[in-house]
């Protein structure tokens, strides 16, 4: 199970970390990502991180602005987002890919589980 949290309503410029909690399973054998999605638009890739944290993929739209980091020791995947923008408001989901430990290109998983996201709007 994926638990996310820490989402909310921020001011445009302002940062917020949200957090993914993970349980029964350990996190260090799979990759895990973070996902966005808009109603009406297609769910899109933000950032994953490989099973020991080594490699990481990130979205052109957020590089720079977004990182993403895990502690496998609590079974937490983190992703810190600064500059937020109002192109940043969308629901936020990670899932973590069953399939493989490894990152892909644009964050494509084999196997996803999902967990059931938190909200982030960025709005003055």
């Amino acid at each position: 199970q994926l638990v996310e949290s820490g989402g909310g309503l921020v001011q445009p410029g302002g940062s917020l970390m949200i957090s993914c909690a993970a349980s029964g399973f350990k996190t260090e054998w799979y990759a895990i990502g973070w996902f966005r999605q808009v109603p009406g638009n297609e769910r899109e890739a933000v950032s994953c991180i490989s099973s020991r944290g080594r490699n990481t993929v990130y979205a052109d739209s957020v590089k720079g602005r977004f990182t993403i980091s895990r502690d496998n020791a609590n079974n937490m995947v983190y992703l810190q987002m600064n500059n937020l923008q109002p192109g940043d408001t969308a629901r936020y989901y990670c899932a973590a890919d069953f399939g493989s430990a490894a990152v892909k290109p644009m964050c494509v998983m084999q196997s996803p589980h999902w967990g059931q996201g938190t909200q982030v709007t960025v709005d003055s």
